[in-house]
This record gives C-alpha cells, sequence and structure tokens, in this order.
C-alpha cells in the first residue's frame, strides 16, 4: 500500500530529535521514526491508531 509523501512530525517533537512522524492515506496509517525516515514504516488500520491516540490521551500508555 502506498502511503504517499504527506508525512507529518508530532506536535510534541522534543528538541532531542526523538519524535515520530505520521501519514494518512485510506484505509491505512503509516507510523515511522523521523530520525530514520529511509529504515520503513509501520503500518496500522485507523481504527488502530485511534485507539491508540485516545490510549495515549487518556494516560493508559506510556510512563
Amino acid at each position: 500500500m502506498n502511503i504517499g509523501t504527506d508525512w507529518r512530525k508530532s506536535s510534541f517533537s522534543g528538541e532531542n530529535g526523538s519524535c515520530v512522524e505520521v501519514a494518512f492515506s485510506d484505509p491505512a496509517v503509516g507510523i515511522r521514526d523521523s530520525k530514520s525516515t529511509r529504515s520503513g514504516h509501520l503500518m496500522v488500520t485507523q481504527a488502530e491508531w485511534v485507539a491508540f491516540v485516545v490510549g495515549v490521551k487518556g494516560g493508559r500508555l506510556g510512563g
């Protein structure tokens, strides 16, 4: 599946360069490391992405 070139960096990206980028393409979402963009990307469904974002915002994921 082709994700395209519209990668967006997280708005929470820190100065240390630790961040992810996402690209949306129906019906999938691509996720990649912004420091290593040529290393490939992870593909998840839009439903999985929404569940992840809801979990992070709700404090159920992360340290």
